[in-house]
């Protein structure tokens, strides 16, 4: 680990926010260098920079990912490991763009949950409308029961990037405060920890929606959640692929669309709003 200053970006996809750091040149070189104490302490909102998880760029070989250059290595604020983030895979595109490691148009990246395709047109110029390929989802844990602190709910399970348990609520606001982690019945469904969204039937294509992150609490936005509940959606109502749900999320607006093979796309955008030093103390003892 270097002694001096690590330079960073923090970015966010419809509120989904990220700190961003190079693992390609000696900063962050090692994962092991990114500690759950460290990701604590840098995305702790009063002490560090704030942020719903660090997005590291590293070489795909590093992983040994054989069909993408680059892979996004992600820490939830809590130290934990996610697999992927559809709305970190936007933000982490838009870097690779940025810092000419990647040119418009579609490449690959590399995620513990597998490589995905991404795509930035040459005239998004504002990377408004970056798409990254989340591949199928399915049925995952069924007659699970969600509750929170003003209520329960039925939910789908969904598996697929990571484990979602969706309910159907008459509004977004039922499920109260999300300060605390929802409870899923029976006990023991998810050894692992789940994403819990709470959807609002707004139109057969259109939602809203509310997400608790594993590892993170309730997000103004959640990427592979609102693929989860668009699908969720689409299946009740019985859609034909192709299709697209629209899903409102406290942080704005996505897309998302299924193809004739049933595999689903991300669409929105993705913002940078800072650059700076991270200081050493962020990660000494």
């Amino acid at each position: 680990m270097t002694t001096s200053g690590v330079p960073y970006r923090k970015g966010h996809g419809t509120g989904n926010e990220f700190i961003l750091v190079s693992g390609l040149d000696g900063f962050f070189a090692d994962p092991s260098d990114v500690t759950p104490e460290v990701a604590q302490r840098l995305c702790d909102r009063e002490l560090g920079l704030g942020a719903d998880g660090i997005l590291r760029v590293a070489n795909a070989s590093e992983f040994e990912v054989t069909d993408a250059r680059y892979f996004m290595d992600y820490t939830n604020a809590d130290g934990s490991i996610s697999a992927t983030c559809g709305n970190g895979l936007r933000v982490f595109a838009r870097y690779l763009v940025e810092a000419g490691l990647e040119n418009r148009g579609l490449f690959k990246i590399g995620t513990r949950a597998g490589t995905v395709m991404v795509a930035i047109s040459e005239t998004d110029t504002e990377f408004t409308n970056i798409a990254v390929t989340m591949g199928r989802v399915s049925l995952g844990p069924m007659d699970v029961t969600v509750q929170t602190e003003t209520g329960s709910w039925p939910a789908v399970g969904i598996a697929g990037m990571n484990n979602h348990a969706v309910s159907m609520v008459t509004d977004i606001k039922d499920a109260g405060s999300l300060d605390h982690i929802p409870t899923a019945l029976p006990v023991g469904t998810y050894p692992d920890g789940v994403n819990f969204e709470f959807v609002q039937d707004i139109s057969p294509t259109h939602i809203s929606m509310r997400t608790h992150e594993r590892g993170v609490g309730e997000t103004l936005s959640c990427g592979s959640g609102a693929c989860a509940a668009a699908y969720v959606q689409a299946t009740s109502n019985h859609l034909n692929d192709p299709w697209t749900v629209q899903v409102d999320i406290l942080g704005g607006t996505v897309f998302v669309d299924s193809d004739t093979d049933g595999v689903l796309t991300l669409r929105g955008p993705a913002v940078f709003v800072a650059d700076g030093i991270i200081e050493p103390q962020q990660w000494q003892n």
